[in-house]
Parts: C-alpha cells; structure tokens; sequence
C-alpha cells in the first residue's frame, strides 16, 4: 500500500508567521544570510535560526557556505511554484499605514517571482511579447514563436543556449496580483536576468520589490512599445 503525502507537515511547517514571512522574501530570489532574515522578519538572529533549521530540513530551504556567511534560499522552482500558488489562496493581510499602503503598491508594480519578473510590469511585457507573437500557445503549452529568437537576441539573450532538461523553456505563472499570467520557466528567468544585467530593473534589498529605472521604462518602451503612463492609470483604477 503506497503510503499518502504527509500534507499537514508541510501546513505546519508553513503555518508559523516568522517562517512564512522568511519564505516570501526568499521568494524574491536573492540568497540571504540569517541575519538578514532575522532583521526583516522582526525577531531574533537564534530564533531566526532555529526556524531556518526547520524550513531547511523541511527541504523548502536550501543553505550553502559562502565565504563565512550560510546563506539561505528557496530550494528550487518547485518549491516557489507551490508558495506562489498558495499565495493566490491565501487572504490579503491588512494595511494599517501609509508606509504599508506604499509598499504593497511598489509590490503590485513590479516584484520577483523566484528568479522572473512579476506584477503589472512583469505581466505587461508577457502581454506585449504574446502579442507580437513573440511567444505563444500550441496544445495547451506555450512556445517561442517564430520570431522570438531574434526578438530575445535583440535584447541580449541568447534563446539557443538555454538549458531544457532541468525546467520548461517557457511557461505560464499565473500573477498573485494581477490574475494574468507572466512569464515564466527558464526564458522568463534568462529574461529578468538581462533586465538585471543592463540595470533596466534593480532589486530591493530584502524584499521581492525591484524598482524600474529611468533606462529600464527607456529600454522596455523601445523594446516593446509599453505605454507606462497608460499602465500607472490602469494600476491605479
């Protein structure tokens, strides 16, 4: 008899505030230190311990030496794919500040998915690539169109040495906040690389948020031909 997934345990291990609030800034794809995860979440450096020992044995967290420092991150796609979708379940906490009220709509904005870019940003140029045809859907799945190598190879990536064996080439991640779909799988990861790189997004320590620069708005506009003053008032309807 081939025994059942033990579902409650990985509730549990979830379930305490300070981990899950650990969990949702390692969600942002930056490997942190304890400390670092300690400070966001508000507590102490071996309590922060104690809870990262749990989330690491729970196989949700990875940890590697880096110099003198461990630093923790998510254990894998697979793992982020299951706390994003838990996300879409899970009830909006509620702003009690202006400070708070500003950080949730930086979030909206633009933010991390793992290791691809999320929110109106990140589902706006999944929008404009699906509708020059950049990318598409084929039985179900979606696919490079046939003009999406040199569209990617214009912005600097280079489509044919992504790796296909450990993850999708491309797929569809539905947006915790927006309730549409960005781009996802390893073009969606070599994509908000490259933003990265030419420092057309830049992360927000300690947080899933990165903002959008003069040169990125510049760059994404002549890319695709976003309309970010169109995109900030649909935002904000």
């Amino acid at each position: 008899m081939e025994a059942e997934a033990d579902l409650a345990a990985m509730g549990r291990l979830i379930g305490d505030p300070n981990r899950a609030q650990m969990l949702t800034i390692l969600l942002g794809g930056t490997p942190q230190s304890g400390s670092a995860l300690a400070a966001a979440a508000g507590i102490s450096r071996s309590l922060a311990s104690a809870h990262l020992k749990k989330l690491t044995a729970g196989g949700l967290v990875r940890a590697e030496r880096s110099g003198r420092q461990q630093l923790y991150s998510i254990a894998g796609p697979p793992v982020a794919d299951a706390l994003e979708t838990l996300l879409h379940l899970a009830p909006s906490s509620p702003i009690r500040s202006l400070r708070g009220s500003t950080r949730m709509r930086n979030l909206r904005w633009a933010r991390m998915c793992y290791d691809h870019l999320a929110g109106v940003v990140g589902v706006a140029v999944t929008e404009a690539l699906a509708t020059r045809d950049v990318i598409g859907s084929q039985d179900g799945a979606w696919v490079l169109g046939s003009g999406g190598t040199a569209v990617f190879g214009d912005l600097g990536v280079d489509v044919a040495s992504l790796p296909r064996r450990t993850r999708p080439l491309l797929r569809p991640c539905m947006d915790w906040t927006e309730r549409r779909y960005h781009l996802a799988g390893g073009l969606g990861a070599a994509l908000t690389g490259e933003l990265l790189r030419k420092g057309w997004v830049r992360r927000q320590e300690g947080s899933r948020i990165v903002a959008v620069t003069a040169a990125g708005y510049t760059g994404l506009e002549s890319w695709l031909g976003l309309d970010f003053g169109r995109l900030r008032a649909a935002a904000a309807a």
